[in-house]
C-alpha cells in the first residue's frame, strides 16, 4: 500500500503512463491485474488523503487524452465511466447503498462487452457524427470510420435529435485473423480484442477500418427526448431502430435474481464470439437514476460486475523477441501448449523487459497465465515452488535480433532504430507512403509488399529510383498504372517538412510533434540536440531521446533522403515585438472571447501558448473561475494577468 505522498506521486505518474499506453497507443505495458492493483492503491490513498489528490490522477478523469490526427468534438452530453466491482461482496455493498436510499428497485441487466466506447449522434434520422469517448467531454471525430461499420445504421426511423452510445467490438475470430496478418507483416499483435477494436476504429484511413469487421453494440443513450420512464424500454426502442441486440437482457428485483443472471452469463461467456468480461447492472427507473446522479467520475446508478479471469498453469520453454514497425522489441513467451476457454495457447505476452524483471520470469519457469478473452494470454505470476535450479535468467537485449544494430533502451521500451532493419523496413515504407505522411497515392500495403518481394525496394530511398520499366515486369502492371505510380512518387518530392519528419516513423514523434520540430529547427532538424528539443513546449525527455537516438543511428540515411525529396521548410511567421515575444503563456478560466481567438492574438505578439503550467511558464492569463492552473502559477511565482488587464494593455499599446 502507498504510505507517503512521494510514493503516491510516483504511482500517479506510473498509472498515467500505463493508461496512455493502453488507451491512446493501444499497446499495454502491463497486465490488467497489475494496473488494477495500483489503481486501487491510488484510490485508497486518495480516500485517506483527500487534500493531497493530484488533479492529473487517472482516477480524476474519464477515458483518456486524445490521439493526434483527429478533429476534436464536444459531446452533446458527458460520457461517464463505470464503477467496477470484482466479487459478490463488493457488489452487495453497492446494491445495499442503492436499496438503503431507494428501496425495492427494479434492475436492468445486460452483458458487458470489452471494446471501445463510441457516441453516435443522429439528426432527422441521419447519422451526422460519431466520436470516441476521449476525456468524457471532448472526443475524436471518427465519423468516416464509423460509417464503415455495418452494424451502425446510417439512417434510423426516428426524426428527433438523439445520442446513441455503445461499444465498438471485434469478434474473437476476426481478432485472430487480424493478429495473424500483423505477425506475418512483422507488426506487433494486438494484446486483446478491445485494443484491436480501438486501434481499428482510430485509423486515419477509413479503408483500414472497413477491413477489420468491427461490430457496434449499443448500451445507452445521451441527449434524447424519449418519454419512457424506464431505461429498459428506451433500450428496447433503440434496438427496434435496427441496432444489434445483446444475447441476454434481464429485469431483476432482488440481489438473488441478479446473482443468478451473473452465473448464467458466466456459463455463456466461453460460447460467445465476443469478449465478455462481466455484466452491467443499472437502475431501471429514469427518475431514480436522475435522483442518484453522479460522483466525480461515475454514475451512482450503475455498476460493472466483472467476471474473474480464467487461470491455467504451464511452463515457459523459450522467450523470443519480436520487432515491430517502429522498431519496438517485444518479448514473447513460448509455453507448453495449454487449453484455455477452448483455445489452444502456445504463446504469452510479456509486455516488456521491465515486466520480466519485476516478476523475475525465467526460461523453464512454471507460471500461471490468464486468457480473459485474450488470444495471447498474460503471465500473472511465477510459481517459484516448482523451481529446481535449471531455470535460465532472461537478459535485456542490447542488439536487434534481426539486423544486429545497437538497441535503444528506454526502460519499458527497447527499440531498434535502424531504418533498414528487415523486420521494420516493410511497414516503415507503408507508413512513409500513407496519407498522413507523404501521401503517395497507389502505394498501399499490397503494392509495397509486391515491390519488396521483387527486390525493387529494400529501403525508403529505393522508391525514388523506381522506373516504369521496373514496374512493367511485375504481375498486374500495365503502362498507365506503372506511369501513375511513378508520378505519384515524384509528387511526394517537395513535401512539407512536418510530413517528411512524421513519415520517418520515429517512436513518440507524431504529426503534432513533427510540426513543432520543423517550426523550431526548419530543415536543420536532423541535428537538433536534447537540450533544444526539451525546450519545446510539450516535449519531454522520452520524446527528445527517441528523436536524437533515431538521428544518431540514421543520420546519413535521413540526409540522403532529404537530398532526394527536398522537403519544404515551414514559412516563417511574422509577429509583433512585445513583452510576450518568445515567452510561454498559459490561459485558464472562463474568457469573454473564444480561447482560439485569444491564442491567435497572443501568437501574433510572439507568444508560445501552452496548455499546462510549469516552471518554464512566463505568463498566466486568467478569466473567471480560474482554478488549479492559477494556484499552481502563484506557487511557482509565474506572472499573472487578468483577461481585462490583457485587453487594456493591448488597447493602450503597453504590450
Amino acid at each position: 500500500m502507498l504510505e507517503t505522498r512521494a510514493q503516491y506521486i510516483k504511482a500517479v505518474s506510473k498509472l498515467s503512463k500505463w493508461s496512455d499506453a493502453y488507451y491512446i497507443y493501444d499497446n499495454p505495458l502491463v497486465s490488467d491485474e497489475v494496473y488494477d492493483r495500483l489503481y486501487r492503491e491510488v484510490e485508497e490513498y486518495e480516500k485517506s488523503h483527500p487534500d493531497e489528490i493530484e488533479p492529473s490522477s487517472v482516477t480524476r478523469r474519464v477515458g483518456a487524452p486524445l490521439k493526434e490526427g483527429f478533429t476534436k468534438v464536444k459531446h452533446p452530453s458527458r460520457m461517464w465511466s463505470m464503477e467496477d466491482v470484482f466479487d459478490a461482496q463488493e457488489f452487495r455493498r453497492w446494491y445495499m447503498r442503492i436499496e438503503k436510499e431507494f428501496p425495492s428497485q427494479q434492475y436492468y441487466i445486460e452483458p458487458k462487452f470489452d471494446g471501445a466506447s463510441l457516441d453516435l449522434v443522429y439528426e432527422k434520422g441521419r447519422l451526422v457524427r460519431a466520436a470516441t469517448r476521449g476525456d468524457g467531454s471532448v472526443g475524436e471525430d471518427v465519423t468516416n470510420n464509423a460509417r464503415t461499420i455495418r452494424s451502425i445504421p446510417l439512417r434510423i426511423d426516428y426524426e428527433e435529435f438523439i445520442e446513441i452510445r455503445g461499444e465498438v467490438l471485434m469478434s474473437m475470430d476476426e481478432f485472430e485473423r487480424v493478429n495473424r496478418e500483423r505477425l506475418e507483416a512483422s507488426a506487433p499483435p494486438f494484446a486483446n480484442p478491445r485494443n484491436a477494436a480501438a486501434g481499428s476504429l482510430r485509423q486515419l484511413d477509413p479503408a483500414v477500418t472497413a477491413k477489420r469487421g468491427l461490430l457496434f453494440q449499443p448500451w445507452g443513450v445521451g441527449v434524447n427526448s424519449l418519454q419512457m420512464e424506464h431505461l429498459s424500454r428506451k433500450m428496447e426502442f433503440i434496438y427496434s431502430l435496427g441496432f444489434r441486440k445483446p444475447p441476454l437482457r434481464e429485469i431483476c428485483h432482488s440481489i438473488e435474481e441478479i446473482e443468478k443472471v451473473y452465473e448464467k452469463l458466466m456459463a455463456m461467456r466461453s460460447s460467445l464470439p465476443l469478449m465478455l468480461d462481466g455484466m452491467v447492472v443499472k437502475i431501471d427507473s429514469i427518475s431514480v437514476e436522475e435522483a442518484l446522479g453522479y460522483t466525480v467520475k461515475n454514475p451512482r446508478w450503475m455498476v460493472a460486475y466483472k467476471f474473474p479471469a480464467l487461470e491455467k498453469q504451464t511452463r515457459i520453454v523459450d522467450i523470443v523477441q519480436q520487432v515491430g514497425r517502429t522498431g519496438v522489441v517485444t518479448p514473447v513467451a513460448i509455453v507448453e501448449p495449454v487449453e484455455i476457454e477452448g483455445v489452444r495457447v502456445e504463446r504469452a505476452t510479456l509486455h516488456n523487459y521491465d515486466e520480466i524483471e519485476r516478476k523475475d520470469i525465467r526460461i523453464g519457469d512454471m507460471v500461471s497465465i490468464i486468457r480473459s478473452g485474450d488470444v495471447i494470454p498474460k503471465i500473472i505470476r511465477v510459481l517459484e515452488s516448482f523451481r529446481d535450479g535449471d531455470e535460465i535468467a532472461v537478459e535485456r537485449p542490447t542488439h536487434c535480433p534481426v539486423c544486429g544494430s545497437e538497441l535503444l533502451d528506454e526502460g519499458a521500451l527497447i527499440k531498434c532504430q535502424n531504418l533498414s532493419c528487415p523486420a521494420r523496413v516493410l511497414n516503415s515504407i507503408i507508413y512513409y507512403a500513407s496519407k498522413a505522411c507523404m501521401n503517395i497515392e497507389g502505394l498501399g500495403e499490397k503494392m509495397v509488399k509486391q515491390l519488396y518481394d521483387a527486390g525493387l525496394v529494400r529501403e525508403i530511398e529505393d522508391l525514388y529510383r523506381l522506373e516504369t520499366g521496373d514496374l512493367l515486369k511485375l504481375e498486374g502492371f500495365r503502362e498507365k498504372r506503372a506511369r501513375n505510380l511513378i508520378e505519384a512518387i515524384k509528387r511526394s518530392k517537395g513535401a512539407e517538412c512536418r510530413r517528411f519528419v512524421n513519415a520517418l516513423g520515429i517512436e513518440h514523434i507524431g504529426e503534432v510533434a513533427s510540426g513543432k520540430i520543423c517550426e523550431e529547427f526548419g530543415l536543420d532538424f536532423p541535428r537538433a540536440d536534447m537540450q533544444s528539443l526539451t525546450a519545446i513546449d510539450g516535449f519531454g525527455m522520452e520524446m527528445a531521446l527517441s528523436f536524437t537516438e533515431f538521428m544518431r543511428v540514421n543520420m546519413q540515411k535521413v540526409l540522403r533522403l532529404m537530398e532526394i525529396v527536398e522537403p519544404k521548410a515551414p514559412e516563417a511567421t511574422q509577429s509583433i515585438s512585445s513583452v510576450f515575444s518568445g515567452k510561454s503563456v498559459v490561459l485558464t478560466g472562463r474568457m469573454s472571447r473564444a480561447r482560439s481567438e485569444i491564442k491567435k492574438i497572443l501568437e501574433s505578439y510572439g507568444a508560445k501558448v501552452s496548455s499546462s503550467v510549469s516552471s518554464k511558464t512566463d505568463y498566466l492569463i486568467y478569466g473567471e473561475d480560474a482554478g488549479s492552473k492559477y494556484d499552481k502559477a502563484i506557487s511557482l511565482g509565474v506572472e499573472t494577468l487578468s483577461e481585462d488587464e490583457l485587453w487594456e494593455r493591448i488597447e493602450r499599446g503597453k504590450i
